[in-house]
């Protein structure tokens, strides 16, 4: 047991190190940790040996990672992106494995091993995504919804592909028959107790609990881990069974209070999982596949987004949207290096190919990290031609962009009705200021209205011909709450350029944008967590001194 423990402080001396080294050369968190996996782990160091511990850890934050991502997904979500999340997940499943397979047969390997390798290349990573997401803020925006949906659709595709290698002992088509049969069994099931559970059991279990916070944190960790063992018994994943248990408590009053003290938890747990992952990849032989596995890299990280902006753009979609949409399924997933090395254990294929798809893992997960997290900026460099994955009309995104035109004067107009956005139009409206918000997810606006914002509207403030259709020069006000730099950047650009005579402010989370947007000239820039530090010392000076 002592040095099991020591094994724990030791990583996370390590951990800390390395995301200390990596916030200096800012570089992406993850990339540290499976880089400390890699050096801890048997290919490098052999530190770690405690496995089954690292595991069942990582297990747990996995957990509740996707218990969390249930909780931001209520039944209005689903009716908008359902079709696209469907519709786009197929579709890259079908067009990965099918040219994927030609790819692989080219660069001389046999069907077998290109059949088994086209289909992992399918399989993006889940918890990599959605924590990436998470960390850009943007896992409740359109395309990060849209991510989360057709990743979901491809986490059921592993589930069917695991079922049906754990069915082959059976032939012919009563084995076939047997497979569907068990599947459709078990959705219904889940289908009937997820309904049942919300509909007369969680409403009435959670409001008691929620009288102590305490309680209900451990109540959210109980339900996301035991709905997540449930769903791997059942023949489903844990993900799949964790994700659902989020999704049940998606419209309680309280998911918001839940998700905001999972937080900390998750971002502890993930730290294993990313080290376990680290650890677990066999960098043997390597070498040798050097070359095919530069070419599938390429197939994945270019030919995975185009076809995701291809089909959402058909769809009616705005290319900017498929575009960060898109970058999210430009790598491969562990279940990927687990899917073939099943394979291996079946006797279908060698071990070079476990070999091929480790090495197409490490180099798609490290590139397109960076892709996501500097997707704004890319887009800007590509975005003259990315016209293609646009239809003329977009009529997904513009249906309330097709409203009167504003005229009139404005007080304020709010850019960005996020958590913090969306409240403070909200709030300059009831102060009896005209206001107007704007944002670029029409579920979003659409949520705004039925909250009481009398004018939202939707589009992209950092496209210069969308501000031209805005009331700017009638406009007194004009406030920024845009969670990331870039676009903060390109609105005071934009507005600087049209001599806007309005008072501009922006609202930043990150302290070093205070500098980045003054040194652009913006004349106004708060940073809520000291606005909010000042207020409160105001207030309880005032009380102290009476």
């Amino acid at each position: 047991m002592y040095e099991v423990f020591s094994e724990f402080a030791l990583l996370l001396i390590i951990s800390a190190a390395a995301g200390a080294l990596a916030t200096v050369m800012r570089q992406p968190m993850l990339i540290a940790y499976i880089a400390v996996g890699i050096i801890a782990g048997p290919a490098v160091l052999g530190l770690v040996k405690t496995h089954d511990q690292i595991n069942l850890l990582a297990q747990v934050g996995v957990a509740v990672l996707l218990f969390v991502v249930g909780l931001k997904l209520d039944l209005r979500h689903i009716r908008h992106i359902g079709p696209v999340a469907l519709a786009t997940g197929l579709g890259q499943l079908g067009f990965t494995i099918s040219f994927g397979f030609v790819l692989v047969m080219l660069l001389g390997w046999g069907p077998v091993e290109a059949l088994y390798v086209a289909v992992a290349l399918t399989f993006s990573s889940t918890i990599i995504i959605i924590k990436l997401l998470s960390d850009k803020y943007e896992i409740d925006s359109l395309h990060g919804r849209i991510a989360v949906g057709f990743l979901i659709v491809q986490d059921l595709a592993v589930v069917l592909a695991m079922m049906a290698m754990s069915a082959f002992g059976q032939t012919g088509e009563a084995g076939a028959l047997t497979v569907i049969m068990s599947i459709a069994v078990r959705v219904a099931a889940a289908s009937v107790l997820l309904y049942f559970l919300m509909r007369y059991v969680l409403p009435r279990l959670v409001a008691v609990i929620a009288r102590s916070q305490e309680l209900l944190l451990i109540f959210a960790v109980a339900w996301g881990t035991s709905l997540a063992a449930l769903g791997e018994w059942a023949g489903f994943s844990k993900e799949a069974g964790a994700f659902l248990a989020g999704f049940s408590l998606a419209s309680t009053a309280y998911r918001d209070a839940i998700s905001a003290r999972l937080s900390g938890i998750r971002d502890f747990l993930l730290l294993f999982f990313f080290i376990d992952l680290g650890s677990k990849l066999d960098l043997s032989g390597l070498g040798s596949s050097l070359g095919p596995a530069m070419v599938l890299s390429l197939f994945v990280l270019i030919g995975n987004p185009l076809i995701v902006m291809a089909i959402m753009g058909w769809m009616g979609y705005r290319k900017r949207t498929g575009f960060l949409a898109g970058l999210t399924v430009a790598q491969i997933s562990e279940f990927s290096i687990i899917f073939v090395a099943m394979g291996i254990s079946l006797g279908h294929i060698g071990d070079d190919t476990l070999g091929l798809t480790t090495l197409v893992g490490l180099v798609t997960i490290a590139l397109s990290t960076y892709m996501i997290l500097y997707s704004h900026r890319l887009y800007e460099l590509l975005d003259p031609w990315l016209g293609v994955f646009e239809r003329r009309s977009p009529h997904r995104e513009t249906d309330i962009d097709n409203r009167e035109q504003i005229a009139g004067q404005l007080d304020v107009i709010v850019f960005g009705l996020g958590r913090y956005g969306g409240r403070l139009a909200l709030g300059l409206q009831q102060a009896g200021l005209t206001t107007l918000g704007v944002d670029f997810d029409p579920e979003t606006v659409r949520s705004m209205n039925g909250r009481g914002l009398h004018s939202a509207r939707y589009g992209d403030g950092t496209d210069a011909d969308f501000l031209d259709h805005l009331p700017l020069a009638s406009t007194s006000w004009i406030i920024s709450t845009f969670p990331d730099i870039s676009s903060n950047l390109g609105l005071l650009n934009a507005l600087q350029n049209r001599e806007c005579s309005a008072e501009v402010a922006f609202v930043v989370r990150a302290e070093e944008d205070i500098l980045t947007l003054k040194q652009a000239g913006a004349p106004t820039v708060l940073y809520p967590i000291h606005n909010a530090v000042d207020h409160a010392i105001e207030i309880l000076t005032d009380i102290m001194r009476r």
